[in-house]
């Protein structure tokens, strides 16, 4: 039987704890486990690096929100994709990268994947063709972000799929923008996803965690060997706080959507913005692939200041609602300027960042009072 994705949410990997009957799984607070006999671990579990009960819920969760048959959880996004790399690459192979990407993901990439011999080219991922030319003969993952980080652009995920094959390739893809609830990119033929748990599906700003759902469960128990060989893996208290918060998600990110699409359309009418960059906004480029993959256009907006620079610096110091910081995705709204703050590590690269862009994470207040915060610091 099928079940709705709330219902999933909540339930996926939950069941009720068999010896008391506890509705939520236990925090299973432990580092090893005693063993039935020598050899015989009890229900296989013998040490939490390689495996933890609240972190096979969590996992459990996750695969069956996405539709893929293994769910993985790290200590951080980063950690997902590191592991990910290193279970696919080898030095002197190659990654066709998203010319505009989260930050970290870049630094990943250019400052510690290349040393150690794992070659990259920048596309721009909305364009299929400018894909399809990037691709080398010894790239083994086509790696996308829809949207991407922080400029919002719409790559389509089967388009893209199709190329990736073709040549051989996985196709890799950061949901961390849109969540599961908004898009499945399995669905759409993608091989693996990648999340940040720490922003939407976490959903609370209080705890750091990735995931990697694969669509293949070969490739899903050669990653599960590299989650333990590496050890970057989310602690059981983590691992709870993150089910905890999967279980509003669809709720949430409803009401990030109600919110975004009031606050992308009245920036689009303000004088001191020159560009909105909102996927919801029939004047996206990207709009109409949204809207095929996507449930609806999510909680991100990027605006351009009319001003330059200066002004949007100063929108960013002068709001009170939107906390000034980074990461996204938390119930509270927040604004940063991606130049100077997650994007700074991308300066001088292909992947730079406008100046005079600010981006907005839309959370789940009272969306007349982000409205009129907003008003004031924009003036």
């Amino acid at each position: 039987m099928s079940h709705g994705f709330e219902t999933l949410a909540i339930h996926a990997g939950q069941d009720p704890e068999a010896r008391t009957g506890a509705v939520i799984p236990p925090i299973y607070q432990t580092s090893t486990y005693a063993q039935d006999a020598v050899g015989a671990p009890r229900q296989g579990y013998e040490y939490s690096r390689s495996g933890n009960p609240t972190r096979d819920a969590l996992q459990e969760c996750l695969a069956a929100l996405e539709g893929g048959p293994v769910g993985l959880t790290f200590a951080s996004g980063l950690a997902a994709e590191d592991t990910l790399l290193r279970t696919v690459c080898k030095p002197g192979d190659h990654v066709v990268i998203p010319d505009d990407a989260y930050g970290g993901t870049y630094r990943l990439f250019a400052k510690v994947a290349e040393r150690w011999g794992l070659e990259y080219t920048p596309a721009k991922v909305s364009d299929v063709d400018a894909v399809r030319a990037a691709i080398r003969p010894n790239t083994k993952i086509v790696w996308v972000e829809t949207p991407t980080n922080p400029l919002l652009g719409i790559a389509d995920i089967a388009a893209l799929a199709a190329v990736a094959h073709e040549a051989g390739a996985l196709l890799a893809v950061d949901n961390t923008f849109a969540s599961p609830y908004l898009q499945q990119p399995i669905a759409h033929g993608a091989d693996v996803v990648v999340h940040s748990t720490t922003k939407y599906v976490g959903g609370h700003s209080d705890v750091v965690g990735g995931a990697l759902i694969a669509a293949d469960r070969a490739l899903g128990e050669e990653l599960r060997y590299h989650q333990n060989a590496m050890g970057a893996v989310n602690g059981p208290f983590d691992a709870w706080l993150t089910l905890r918060g999967i279980k509003t998600l669809g709720v949430r990110m409803d009401r990030h959507c109600d919110n975004a699409e009031r606050i992308a359309a009245y920036l689009e009418g303000h004088a001191k913005v020159a560009q909105v960059i909102y996927p919801g906004l029939p004047s996206h480029p990207g709009h109409e692939v949204a809207a095929k993959q996507m449930r609806r256009f999510g909680g991100m907006i990027s605006f351009r200041a009319a001003g330059g620079e200066e002004q949007a610096v100063e929108v960013c110091n002068r709001t009170k609602l939107f906390v000034l910081a980074e990461s996204l995705g938390g119930v509270e709204s927040l604004i940063e300027h991606p130049g100077r703050m997650t994007h700074a590590s991308a300066a001088g690269s292909p992947l730079e960042v406008p100046a005079d862009l600010v981006r907005l994470s839309v959370g789940i207040e009272t969306v007349d009072d982000l409205l009129a915060d907003l008003e004031q610091a924009l003036g």
